[in-house]
């Protein structure tokens, strides 16, 4: 299709509370059904569990609230951590920054036969499978042992900023299958 029009990539709007980007695609890949203020609350509800949980973080609410001219004020205690401390967004953010794969393969036919051919990810692109597997992995964890999405999510997130836990799992196999068919790379796509 030569000469069609490509259409503009929109940009995500900020979240309300946070001010990032990165949560507000994170909403978004949680909605189901056109309903965002549940997504939201889940959101929001995980990084309250993250400002508890985390060792490092005290025990004071760090959720930022907007004052009546819609100015940021802070409830109890503050958005950026202190020495010592780590915000539930940095945490998230270290956790995307983990999970976020640097090579992947696609399927490339050749003369009748497919090769598994690995390329690198684009920023956009490592970004949303690193947000798609950390979802996946939260909804697939034990009901048993969590009884929220949110206590999931947060699980999960504290997971992946360690290297550890499903997404980091995922993420070990697509680097592992990229390696293994390295000797395909000259085939680029």
């Amino acid at each position: 299709m030569r000469g069609a029009k490509v259409s503009k990539k929109r940009k995500v709007q900020e979240d309300v509370i946070y001010n990032s980007r990165l949560v507000a695609k994170l909403i978004n890949n949680i909605m189901r059904d056109g309903k965002k203020t549940v997504a939201q609350s889940l959101v929001y509800d995980t990084f309250d569990i993250l400002a508890k949980k985390s060792p490092s973080t005290s025990s004071t609410s760090v959720r930022p609230v907007r004052d009546s001219q819609g100015k940021q004020a802070q409830d109890k205690g503050s958005l950026q951590a202190g020495a010592g401390q780590e915000s539930p967004l940095s945490l998230f953010e270290k956790a995307v920054q983990n999970v976020g794969p640097r090579t992947e393969i696609k399927a490339r036919r050749v003369g009748g036969a497919s090769y598994q051919i690995p390329i690198e990810v684009r920023g956009d692109r490592r970004t949303a499978l690193a947000l798609r597997w950390i979802i996946e992995a939260a909804r697939a964890k034990s009901n048993k042992d969590f009884h929220t999405f949110p206590e999931k999510l947060a699980a999960e997130i504290v997971d992946a900023s360690q290297n550890q836990g499903e997404a980091i799992r995922k993420r070990d196999n697509v680097h592992r299958m990229a390696e293994a068919n390295k000797a395909f790379s000259h085939f680029r796509i």
